[in-house]
């Protein structure tokens, strides 16, 4: 049996937001296996979620750089929060993601490239870190493009154009009239933005997760005591529910909240005079997954002191 700390109990809570008790018993239950006791909080009824907490942590800003059909997307992080409100790093991070547009999303070559000042990104970003003093890198990159329509972005709560906490690329493929395919290309890149859509269509859902929760939801319908043909219907019936919160194309728009985006596409598609498809997008959330090292203020100058 394995020895259920507090750490493990800890862990446990900030992933579901279930009780200590709930917890420290579910890690019971499945011998200090912390992703067995979220499937078990879940089959019980007592954990909301499937998906892992993301603790955000690191700071810096996210930026997008979209021009006809296609587009960029960076992060750089830094230290503290303070320096995403500096204008040499904003500078900065607006400039490596024009890069990006050209270079595509391999870090390592972005950071190669010529910075435009006679130096590579990489080397401006070491006079940067020495100038303003702090920790600083290139976390991530990613590209889309089309044959031919759109790359949308959108920015929420814009810190600077193109820089922020949150931004988004939508890729949309057509050879509609691009002013039609520029204005549903805003539309739906404000809707990934507020839904946190995890894929594109059904088809991209990873396909050992649909079966996690399918698992998970049949073992909680065949509580209910139904017959085994009622509780397939049931689980089909959360799986759509599943995917409708999921699912790019399957989520309810936040612009009009009524139509699906597959429907709002199909619209687009009349609109522009031939058919739209979402080719795919992008995401980021600024320190998204990055786990941020709680410090003991109390605990450091206590240590200070002693020293």
């Amino acid at each position: 049996m394995a020895q259920i700390t507090a750490s493990l109990v800890k862990d446990l809570r900030e992933k579901t937001g279930a009780g200590m008790m709930d917890c420290k018993k579910a890690l019971s239950e499945t011998d200090g296996n912390v992703e067995a006791a979220v499937d078990w909080l879940r089959k019980s009824g007592l954990a909301a979620a499937a998906k892992k907490a993301s603790r955000v942590a690191a700071e810096g800003l996210v930026a997008v750089n979209a021009s006809g059909n296609a587009g960029a997307a960076i992060e750089v992080n830094a230290e503290t929060d303070f320096v995403s409100r500096n204008s040499e790093f904003q500078s900065f991070v607006s400039t490596v993601a024009g890069i990006a547009l050209d270079k595509g999303e391999d870090t390592d070559a972005i950071l190669n490239a010529d910075f435009g000042n006679g130096s590579t990104v990489q080397d401006t970003l070491t006079s940067l870190i020495s100038t303003i003093g702090e920790n600083m890198n290139l976390r991530r990159a990613q590209s889309l493009s089309v044959s031919s329509g759109v790359v949308s972005s959108y920015v929420h709560n814009a810190t600077a154009p193109g820089l922020g906490r949150i931004a988004v690329l939508v890729a949309l493929e057509s050879k509609g009239d691009v002013a039609v395919l520029e204005g549903v290309g805003k539309q739906l890149a404000m809707h990934v933005a507020a839904a946190s859509p995890r894929w594109a269509t059904v088809d991209e859902v990873d396909q050992a997760e649909l079966e996690r929760e399918r698992t998970i939801l049949t073992d909680q319908a065949k509580d209910s005591g139904k017959p085994e043909e009622i509780i397939a219907k049931m689980v089909e019936g959360r799986l759509r529910k599943f995917y409708e919160e999921t699912v790019l194309l399957e989520q309810v728009s936040v612009i009009d909240g009524e139509s699906k985006i597959s429907k709002t596409l199909e619209q687009a598609g009349q609109d522009a005079g031939a058919p739209v498809t979402l080719k795919g997008f992008v995401r980021y959330v600024l320190g998204e997954g990055v786990e941020k090292e709680e410090s003991d203020f109390a605990a450091e100058v206590a240590a200070a002191v002693q020293g």
